[in-house]
């Protein structure tokens, strides 16, 4: 469905032979008000007709394909990270959970990840971030997307912010995941206070009013991190990830830019010179990451046995945890369960 709406308001010609009287003026005024409402019952319209028929107001192909998906029965999660590797790194091992469960899970780089390397930069490294996630995509049964804003300059604008309450819309989601907003990384922390700024208003219709807003509040969520200060993370959930744990290192495995050769703060040494140095690099890149989540999982031990009880919490190796957001929906322990359906 395409609907086309042009309203065109004119001022009177001030050349024109004919002086307008002060009845006219009121006139015109009271005109172009009523063209104005009118206007916007019409946008209002073709959005409820949109929604009926599952897809956004000239959505073009994305919308409708999302619309398709949507009434299916299945969960939809969409995680934001603000470069290339960190929807993996974060929620990777949960989303290959879910994904092998045919709920449908949409990972977004708020940037191009263009200056995250110590010898590329530019366009070049932007399509090779591109396809290395893409690759991890496939690996993990998810979706991807990369906007295209540069790294390191990401700003928490007005235009950033609809772009980031389309993405939940058209996505249809139920929960929503991004970073804290205090991080070392200003992208990573701009990112945060982006979809910050978008809860709630996912729900009000006249922003980005050609995309149908959501009828409920999702449940935005955090990742967890170290930072202490304001104050530290406390997760609301913690999820094994024992079951995917090969899944998601071989996944990251396919960034290399990132972690093979270091990413931003890397530097020549990290280049393998031959194929033994290469193999003891790629499986030491490896330990790194399993340590990541078994770290994570040790300093979390306590929220895990509170989901799966204290015999099975305690044997739990990897996992990733996340932070209720305040600014979305509040749900009680039954609907996370039903959110995060891996709780026995």
């Amino acid at each position: 469905m395409f609907v086309h709406l042009t309203v065109v308001f004119r001022k009177p010609s001030t050349n024109h032979r004919h002086k307008l009287s002060e009845d006219e003026m009121k006139m015109t005024r009271l005109s172009a008000t009523l063209l104005r409402r009118v206007a916007a019952a019409t946008i209002l319209a073709a959005i409820a007709l949109s929604a009926i028929a599952g897809i956004s107001v000239a959505g073009g192909a994305e919308g409708r394909s999302n619309g398709a998906q949507a009434d299916d029965g299945k969960l939809r999660i969409i995680a934001f990270g603000a470069h290339p590797d960190d929807c993996e790194l974060s929620v990777g091992g949960t989303g290959a959970m879910w994904a092998a469960k045919g709920h449908h899970v949409k990972f977004v780089s708020v940037t191009n990840g263009d200056i995250g390397h110590w010898r590329e930069a530019g366009g070049p490294l932007a399509m090779r971030r591109t396809a290395e996630v893409e690759q991890a995509s496939k690996m993990l049964g998810t979706t991807v997307e990369v906007l295209d804003n540069h790294d390191g300059e990401l700003m928490p604008t007005l235009e950033n912010r609809r772009a980031i309450i389309r993405l939940i819309r058209q996505w249809k989601a139920d929960i929503v995941f991004s970073p804290r907003p205090n991080d070392y990384h200003p992208d990573h922390r701009y990112t945060g206070i982006l979809v910050q700024d978008a809860a709630y208003m996912v729900t009000v219709p006249f922003i980005c009013p050609e995309t149908p807003p959501l009828k409920n509040n999702p449940v935005f969520m955090y990742y967890t991190d170290r930072f202490m200060k304001p104050n530290p993370s406390q997760p609301d959930i913690a999820v094994s990830i024992d079951a995917m744990m090969d899944k998601k290192l071989d996944a990251l495995a396919v960034m290399e830019s990132q972690f093979l050769e270091g990413g931003a703060n890397g530097h020549e040494g990290f280049m393998p010179k031959n194929a033994e140095e290469r193999t003891k690099r790629v499986a030491g890149v490896r330990r790194g990451h399993a340590k990541r989540n078994s770290d994570l999982a040790d300093r979390f031990r306590n929220v895990l046995k509170e989901w799966y009880g204290d015999e099975a919490g305690a044997k739990v190796r990897y996992a990733e945890a996340f932070e209720i957001c305040e600014y979305g929906r509040r749900p009680e322990k039954a609907e996370l369960k039903r959110l995060f359906p891996f709780f026995q």
